[in-house]
């Protein structure tokens, strides 16, 4: 069996890789950690866990940690960063989900993260972990940088026709929304059910922390800078997220069909990216609690704009089930170990 720490295992993400993996046929969780919650066993804390796992949390100690032959950062930035470079150096592979490393560039990564980066020297041995773009890369990695819940929907996305190279890549725009839990398990007034419910509302719309992870991405994907206008909303809703992408085509002959078919043959061997029928409009709730994302091609009245929708569930292919598709690529195992879940409906 595969043995797992994780750090950081009292929010929502931690609590969802926890239930991916005690489910995991080739994978034991053996520690779990949190100072605040030192102690207590986690079955106390997420009830749902009860019978499944017989953890107390821990502080996170290196020594301990490193015996484990992969570790789980479900952090806030900042934390994973600073443990890393003694992780590293004591050969122990990690799978970061906060944004430490996901950002090449460590000036541009101070710059949206407002703090210096406590080791730059290990962003360009981190491998970002999408694996339908970088799965060579990951299998061979030591750190892989989780990608982002919103960059996950937009990249997969948008990804055959940047590789195709069919769009203006300066004309770019994605309206994403997602449900609150992306916004963590933390007490703020402005995630409370009165003044989230009934409501919908767009936000940072001047600049997000995923733009420049999102348009770096996209860079990769089409070999050239690539600039994306990007709103993001906020959802009445716990989870969830939908991106609608907007590009326009370089060639106006190019046929929806082929489009259609050129995203078929890109993801037709990709076992959590759904390419559904012409027409399509994909709902969150048909991915929810599911390591999938669905997308839809639509081309509105023939004209020149190619719009691309994409669902995954914030918490799995935009967390913590990527996470876990990571690590089974890292290790060797059979990438879909641990992630068959058929979504809930309702």
């Amino acid at each position: 069996m595969v043995k797992v720490g994780i750090v950081g295992g009292t929010g929502y993400t931690g609590v969802e890789l926890l239930r991916i993996l005690v489910n995991h046929p080739q994978a034991e969780v053996v520690v779990i950690t949190s100072r605040a919650e030192e102690g207590l066993r986690v079955d106390e804390l997420y009830p749902n866990l009860r019978g499944h796992l017989d953890l107390r949390f821990s502080q996170p100690d290196p020594s301990v940690l490193s015996q484990c032959d992969v570790v789980f950062f479900a952090t806030p930035h900042n934390v994973a960063m600073k443990m890393m470079p003694e992780l590293l150096a004591m050969d122990t592979r990690v799978v970061d989900l906060s944004a430490d490393f996901r950002i090449r560039d460590a000036e541009l990564w101070s710059k949206w993260y407002g703090e210096p980066h406590a080791c730059p020297e290990l962003l360009s041995e981190a491998v970002y972990g999408l694996p339908e773009f970088n799965r060579e890369a990951i299998a061979n990695a030591k750190l892989v940088a989780c990608p982002g819940c919103y960059p996950t929907s937009v990249q997969l996305g948008l990804m055959p026709l940047l590789e195709n190279k069919l769009v203006d890549i300066s004309r770019l725009i994605s309206n994403s929304a997602s449900g609150v839990s992306g916004a963590g398990r933390q007490a703020k007034i402005d995630n409370l059910f009165s003044e989230v419910s009934d409501s919908f509302k767009a936000y940072g719309v001047a600049g997000h922390r995923h733009l420049p992870e999102i348009e770096q991405g996209l860079s990769d994907m089409a070999s050239e800078p690539v600039s994306l206008t990007f709103v993001p909303h906020l959802l009445p809703m716990i989870r969830g997220i939908q991106s609608t992408l907007y590009a326009e085509l370089n060639d106006e002959t190019v046929s929806l069909d082929s489009i259609q078919a050129m995203f078929e043959e890109r993801y037709a061997d990709e076992p959590f990216v759904d390419v559904l029928p012409l027409g399509s409009h994909p709902q969150t709730r048909s991915v929810k609690g599911a390591n999938t994302c669905r997308v839809a091609v639509h081309r509105p009245q023939q004209r020149n704009t190619i719009v691309v929708l994409s669902v995954i569930d914030n918490l799995v292919k935009g967390a913590s089930g990527q996470a876990v598709q990571n690590m089974n690529i890292m290790l060797g195992l059979e990438e879909t170990a641990g992630l068959e879940t058929v979504a809930l409906i309702p």
